[in-house]
């Protein structure tokens, strides 16, 4: 590896040596002849366990000709396929689906280097670093010292390096230690005369004069966003207040920024000039499948109802060995009507789904060989392509009608969204830009947000009712209960008090003659957000443009208020927001 990234407790500890790992590890290519039975020896001699299939490293699994290994240095487990004595294929593997993938020509298997540890050889870690490696670290000396026991047992020096073999490995390198408390005596010391980011609590004024002093002085001024739309603010506030602030932005972001006197730069981080939660890169996700992976089956249980895509519903009746083609292989066991049963191979583990019905009920087993559960397959496809048809003839509909087409964004809409103190998710983003997008089109936008709670769906509908408010439209956001129209109220308020908009709403927690106010500023225009709950349908709420309508939580109305809401959608742009995304209301929209 180029960079080996570790810290104090990792680094103490022994490892095996280069002569004992050389010992232990098996290498394998394609074509090589090799038996099967000292494969097995191999790995059992080593630690592996054997099991029924693999999904963890230490494992491996014989069916026939093949053999799976999850070796301790690979994240993906390995399948080799034999000819006789005749390694025929290696490749990788989906521990999820059983499903082999990409193919390999060699390989190297590497065993738990921890088992019989007393009898191998144990250097120090940084041992097998090559010469002239460089090595980086903060106050190396006193963390060395802090994780060093003072007492050791009889065995201890065999697993724990002392310091003064650290130090001798280290010795080796090109040491870079900063701090107080270094490790060796230093030949060369660097100075970094840095100071911290000032804060300076939105005082966009403050700001400029800060940088300016820096900027004629002859620093260099870098500012670091890793979104563009905040270094486009920060040009556009310096527009705003006049100031001849020449910065160079960087698409890379610190948790905190400084300023370094000796090369005289100055950087600071967007997020602490306006004041937001700082987010680290989050990982990218997968997407969950719906069939069964190999750490479910360990969780089925046998009594376990799951669907099979041919035979429809069965129950989960646990693993069995059965002979293919004079071979034996892992096979899963399911039960249907009329105690019959079916064997299915692990590798076809993605036919299988487990069954996901309603809580307290029972489904009724399908029968093999009828048929009858391709024919609910034919109905319900039939049922399905019915429902699309209609919903291609309601869209048409709405494509058909005329509505308002929202202008692109102006300078308000960026302000407000760079202004959210946390960092967009990427779902919040896509969300965000779909929304935005509809509401430009001529047609009336009809679109459904779904996600968890605290997951921000309230922050997409605040910028998509401050862009209708923005061109001049009323929002109305229907709301099922009292409290959530309040603390919607709350929310919207909060965070659109420094920009230009009217907000309020009606509930029963508001007196009579505080309702008629509302509903007369309403009619007049001077209210641009009215928030509540099915009251806003009623015959005496009369919006003067209304532009924008938001619902939350649709199915929980009823259904005289879901009519009342077909008249109020025409030619209205319409945002539904939801936790529960049940079929109906995907449906609706």
């Amino acid at each position: 590896p180029k960079i080996v990234v570790t810290y104090p407790e990792a680094l103490i500890e022994k490892v095996i040596s280069q002569d004992d790992l050389e010992k232990s590890i098996l290498t394998v290519g394609v074509g090589d002849k090799i038996s099967l039975g000292f494969i097995t020896e191999f790995l059992n001699e080593f630690g592996f366990e054997r099991t029924d299939f693999v999904y963890s490293p230490g494992q491996f699994a014989v069916r026939g000709s093949i053999v799976d290994i999850f070796s301790y240095s690979s994240d993906i487990p390995l399948r080799l396929d034999f000819f006789g004595d005749i390694i025929e294929s290696i490749r990788k593997f989906d521990i999820d689906t059983q499903i082999s993938n990409e193919s390999l020509q060699r390989t190297v298997i590497v065993p738990d280097t921890q088992t019989d540890a007393t009898k191998i050889e144990r250097i120090p870690l940084p041992a097998f670093m090559p010469e002239h490696t460089v090595c980086l670290g903060n106050d190396l000396n006193r963390l060395i010292g802090a994780i060093i026991p003072e007492e050791r047992e009889v065995s201890a020096p065999d697993f724990l390096a002392s310091g003064d073999e650290l130090k001798n490995e280290l010795k080796r390198m090109t040491v870079f230690d900063w701090g107080s408390d270094l490790l060796f005596e230093p030949v060369k010391v660097i100075q970094f005369l840095n100071s911290r980011q000032p804060v300076f609590h939105k005082k966009f004024d403050f700001l400029s004069k800060n940088l300016e002093e820096y900027q004629n002085a002859g620093y260099q001024l870098f500012l670091l966003s890793n979104q563009e739309k905040q270094i486009e603010r920060l040009k556009a506030i310096f527009n705003d207040i006049k100031a001849d602030i020449r910065f160079i932005p960087v698409n890379f972001t610190l948790n905190e920024g400084f300023v370094e006197n000796s090369l005289k730069i100055c950087c600071y981080t967007d997020h602490q000039i306006f004041e937001r939660y700082h987010r680290y890169k989050l990982q990218a996700y997968n997407t969950k499948r719906e069939t069964v992976s190999l750490s479910e089956l360990n969780k089925l249980h046998p009594g376990d109802y799951v669907v099979h895509i041919d035979h429809g519903i069965g129950k989960f009746a646990g693993l069995v060995r059965t002979e293919i083609n004079g071979k034996m292989q892992e096979a899963i066991r399911l039960v249907y009507k009329n105690n019959d049963s079916l064997l299915v191979n692990i590798h076809s583990l993605h036919r299988i789904t487990k069954y996901k019905g309603r809580e307290g009920s029972e489904p009724s087993l399908n029968q093999l060989g009828t048929g009858a559960w391709q024919r609910m397959k034919n109905r319900t496809k039939a049922k399905v392509k019915d429902i699309a048809k209609e919903l291609i003839s309601l869209y048409a509909q709405r494509m058909a009608e005329n509505g308002f087409a929202f202008s692109p964004d102006t300078y308000l809409q960026n302000e407000l969204e760079a202004s959210f103190i946390y960092e967009d998710t990427p779902d919040q983003e896509k969300a965000t830009a779909a929304v935005k997008e509809d509401m430009e089109k001529p047609v009336p936008m009809d679109r459904l947000v779904c996600g968890d709670v605290g997951f921000g769906k309230t922050e997409v509908a605040i910028r998509a009712a401050f862009k209708a408010a923005v061109d001049n439209k009323q929002v109305a956001l229907l709301v099922p209960t009292t409290i959530l129209a309040l603390q919607h109220y709350k929310t919207f308020s909060e965070r659109l008090k420094d920009f230009p908009v009217n907000i309020s709403y009606i509930s029963r927690f508001k007196s009579a003659a505080g309702i008629r106010e509302t509903l007369n500023e309403l009619a007049e225009g001077k209210i641009d957000i009215l928030i509540g709950t099915h009251r806003l349908v009623s015959k005496d709420v009369k919006f003067k443009d209304l532009g924008l309508l938001i619902v939350d939580e649709e199915q929980k109305f009823g259904v005289a208020v879901k009519e009342k809401l077909k008249h109020l959608k025409v030619n209205v742009d319409t945002l539904s927001l939801t936790a529960t995304p049940i079929p109906r209301t995907l449906q609706f929209s």
